[in-house]
């Protein structure tokens, strides 16, 4: 009789994280570790389970030296990128060398404060990673599983990879109502995890210890999947998680996930290059997936080729450098007039590794050429086909650099056969690189502080932290009027210098993203630029980043309230209605003096060091102080509004938000009249 296939005897708990401990993914021949810790906060349902076990496969890292997305031996993720034809220019930054990692088999703890807000360290971890290593979360059952539901949300709608791992019911059900249990009277088998469902990329409940092995499985290949990354979530009921069973060996045995770089279909291609080869102009916009796939220098390559424009969506922005002669800047409702200018007359519309957000299309009233006609490069075939525009699934990089060779080496049927390789005409070219320097003054111009002694506006602090950075810094921005300014005037210097959520746009994320991102990117300033309001929504792991000692930036713009929501309110007739943070007036509105909120002495109640500004000159001194600075560091400025002081020059794009159709009240009329305007502009792109 042949010998039993070797076991471990393990609680399903355990030999999860251990099973966890032993995946990594490869991609362009340079391996990373998965998953590279799990964050929690502990409960009934799941304190005795991975709680325990995490306690027996923890490891515990030098104060400020968490682990890195590498491996022994490897390089750190953000230094992969698609390889480029020699002298093709590195638009990408080389990260420092990564953190200790962890030994092999273990699983280091990251200690959370609120647990959306350890989904948004996890997400931005491995956003900053570019999806090749990510990490896990532990919550109980009840409010903490629940809590998840907004980070799991902003991950996938990001197509980022986060791995969730909430307690839940009881799989015997011993007693009916647990504490904290849903009752549901038509389904004995729904929890609160279920809310988890739709915001999931894959999605398991395991009622049986043996269960875990294919759910592991499918598990780790939604996460290493670049076309459907996003969040999965194992729901473990608590008795569950400590069942022992007999594990086959195997189970545990290091596994390597592949990230293939697709490359695009030949016909496809040969389609793609017809169209550009016909353009007279055509304009290129990338997403994130220009981040994702590394494929910076792919696209530095594509547009020093064809002379091709490129704007960017809040995703891609960086994908060039703000100094490349063909980068736009932002598209869109918050992007360049430049880019928007040109935008309207394009013939042909290249995206590439972007879904087509509103913002992007100005709510498809940006893009009026006529016989315009789009072009999509995308991983993900529901993306690729967007627009009514030809579809060429395929990697960024590997789908440009194609491109560009055979761009390069076509055959022009309209000249006689002859070879002619593709750029746009010196006009156009002169045209687009025209728009370019006049927005950069225009960008000079708002940045421009010409008082020291004032209160700075917005955009002077971001002028004034401009003259500060190198192309070691990143930014963190995702809620508010920021990211509108943001996108508008940011110098980017690096590829991964901006890192604005803007598919979630979710209040609450920068902080624990920049804990994520410190972590990814040890060694690095890494700032978080919130106002009052998403500063007042969660922050609560600055006590995680004092705990592990993580330099992080905060920069906190305080106006009184939900200023950019006040200006939309105010623009579709609302009057700013319940935006500002002040008492009531006698009437009863919210219109009385400002509330006395000091949101400086809060972070420092928090243990962060706290610089307080009032001019431009203080700013000036605390941002430098700030970005020298080994502890956690607090830059509070409050701000002048576009009320009083100009803001950033317009971008001159639309966006969808409609108005009543009926009002007494003069400013709602006069905000339909305006909306109607607009969406008579509005087309389907077929």
């Amino acid at each position: 009789m042949p010998p039993s296939p070797p076991t471990r005897h393990l609680t399903t708990a355990q030999a999860l994280l251990t099973f966890l401990a032993h995946q990594h993914t490869e991609h362009h021949g340079i391996r990373h570790r998965l998953i590279a810790a799990t964050w929690g906060i502990f409960g009934h349902g799941n304190v005795a389970g991975l709680g325990q076990a995490l306690t027996e496969c923890r490891t515990t890292p030098a104060p400020g030296r968490l682990p890195g997305p590498g491996i022994p031996g490897h390089t750190p993720a953000s230094l992969t990128s698609t390889p480029a034809p020699p002298g093709t220019p590195a638009t990408a930054t080389p990260a420092p060398a990564p953190a200790p990692t962890p030994a092999p088999g273990t699983m280091p703890f990251l200690q959370g404060r609120n647990e959306q807000a350890m989904v948004h360290a996890a997400t931005a971890y491995a956003r900053q990673s570019r999806r090749l290593s990510a990490h896990a979360v532990t919550t109980s059952i009840g409010p903490g599983a629940t809590n998840l539901v907004t980070g799991a949300a902003l991950a996938t709608v990001n197509r980022l990879p986060v791995l969730l791992l909430p307690g839940d019911g009881f799989a015997a059900r011993p007693a009916d109502p647990v504490l904290q249990q849903l009752e549901v009277p038509y389904a004995g088998d729904v929890s609160v995890n279920d809310c988890l469902r739709p915001v999931s990329k894959y999605f398991d409940r395991i009622t049986r210890p043996e269960a875990l092995v294919p759910a592991a499985l499918a598990a780790m290949r939604v996460l290493a999947d670049p076309a459907e990354t996003g969040a999965v979530t194992l729901a473990l009921p608590q008795d569950v998680q400590v069942q022992a069973y007999d594990w086959p060996e195997e189970f545990f045995v290091d596994r390597v996930w592949r990230v293939r770089s697709q490359e695009p279909d030949q016909r496809d291609l040969f389609d793609a290059v017809r169209a550009i080869g016909s353009a007279r102009r055509p304009l290129l916009v990338a997403g994130g997936g220009v981040h994702h796939s590394g494929a910076e220098s792919a696209l530095a390559h594509f547009a020093d080729r064809t002379g091709i424009p490129v704007a960017s969506t809040q995703s891609g922005k960086g994908s060039l450098p703000y100094d490349h002669p063909a980068d736009l800047g932002g598209i869109g409702h918050t992007g360049t007039a430049a880019a928007n200018r040109i935008a309207r007359t394009a013939d042909l519309v290249i995206g590439v590794g972007t879904r087509w957000t509103d913002f992007t299309t100005a709510s498809r009233t940006l893009f009026q050429n006529p016989g315009v006609r789009f072009l999509n490069v995308n991983v993900t075939g529901s993306d690729a086909h967007k627009m009514g525009g030809l579809a060429l699934v395929g990697d960024a990089g590997r789908s440009l650099l194609a491109l560009a060779a055979a761009l390069r080496d076509r055959t022009d049927d309209h000249e006689g056969g002859g070879p002619a390789a593709y750029r746009v005409e010196p006009a156009y070219e002169a045209e687009y690189r025209a728009a370019k320097e006049g927005w950069e003054r225009r960008v000079t111009a708002a940045y421009a502080a010409p008082d020291e002694k004032a209160r700075p506006t917005q955009a002077q602090v971001l002028g004034v932290l401009d003259t500060l950075v190198t192309d070691e810094d990143i930014l963190i921005n995702a809620a508010g009027s920021l990211p509108g300014d943001l996108h508008k005037l940011w110098r980017t210097r690096a590829a991964d210098q901006y890192h604005v959520e803007y598919g979630y746009s979710c209040m609450g994320y920068e902080i624990p993203a920049a804990v994520g991102v410190q972590l990814a990117a040890p060694g690095r300033p890494v700032w978080a630029l919130v106002g009052d309001g998403t500063y007042l929504m969660n922050p609560t792991e600055i006590v995680t980043a004092v705990q592990e000692r993580l330099p992080i930036k905060v920069v906190i713009l305080d106006n009184h309230g939900y200023a950019s929501i006040g200006g939309l309110s105010e623009a579709v007739g609302g009057e700013r209605f319940g935006t500002d943070y002040r008492f009531r007036a006698p009437d009863g509105s919210y219109t009385g003096d400002p509330l006395p909120l000091d949101l400086a002495a809060n972070a420092a109640s928090l243990g962060m060091r706290t610089l307080r500004v009032r001019t431009v000159a203080d700013l000036r001194e605390a941002l430098k102080e700030a970005r020298e600075s080994t502890v956690p560091t607090c830059v509070y400025a409050e701000t002048e509004t576009p009320d009083t002081v100009s803001g950033p020059p317009a971008a001159d794009a639309w966006w969808d938000v409609p108005v009543a159709e009926t009002a007494t009240r003069p400013s709602a009329a006069r905000a339909r009249e305006e909306y109607d305007r607009h969406v008579a502009a509005r087309r389907h792109h077929l």
